[in-house]
């Protein structure tokens, strides 16, 4: 069994290659929140000083794209389903409380059209919180038929940025690749990131 890579920003790594037969994998988002530093602090002053109210709510989606750049199909909170059911989200995590995935979109990559050419995997804040408050973020990409993990992408990058682009993964000559992206934005949903989303693709 091979070891999972952790990838850095940029790098392309091949799933076919190392995965002879790969067809389903899951696309996993995990984050924490950040602890105030200090007394009541900057989440304080915020939220109240405590309870619920201090919960970060990160939404994961993954966008199907053909090979001249048409959108083809979103799965997101709002459309859990896509693909005619080749790709779908476990459910909208509100809180991130827990350890392991907070959220995963799973995909079978053999039941995708031959003219899908990329799935693009975002994470947006929904209530505007900012990537500051947010801890240990990362995304993960899993044979979900063995459980094993495949690649793993650190997302703590703090800043005021309310969205990012995580990764792609991309068909290239018969083979499926993943490339580590982890752009910041912002937008409260994957709709106000299309511009720099195009670019990426």
């Amino acid at each position: 069994m091979m070891a999972s890579i952790s990838l850095v920003k940029g790098q392309k790594i091949s799933l076919s290659k190392d995965h002879a037969g790969l067809a389903k994998i899951f696309m996993g988002l995990g984050w924490d929140m950040a602890k105030p530093s200090g007394g009541k602090g900057l989440f304080g002053g915020l939220f109240g000083g405590g309870g619920s109210e201090q919960n970060i709510d990160l939404d994961a989606s993954c966008l199907v794209f053909d090979d001249q750049g048409a959108l083809l199909d979103q799965i997101w909170f709002s459309q859990l389903k896509g693909m005619n059911g080749a790709i779908v989200h476990t459910g909208d995590n509100l809180t991130g409380d827990g350890d392991g995935d907070d959220e995963s979109i799973k995909v079978d990559l053999s039941k995708l059209p031959a003219n899908v050419k990329t799935l693009m995997f975002t994470v947006n804040s929904f209530r505007g919180q900012t990537f500051d408050q947010v801890a240990n973020a990362f995304c993960r990409v899993v044979d979900d038929t063995t459980n094993q993990e495949l690649a793993r992408f650190n997302l703590s990058d703090s800043g005021s940025h309310t969205g990012l682009v995580m990764a792609k993964i991309y068909r290239h000559q018969n083979e499926w690749k993943l490339h580590a992206i982890g752009e910041k934005t912002s937008g409260r949903t994957f709709h106000d990131m299309m511009p720099l989303i195009k670019t990426l693709l």
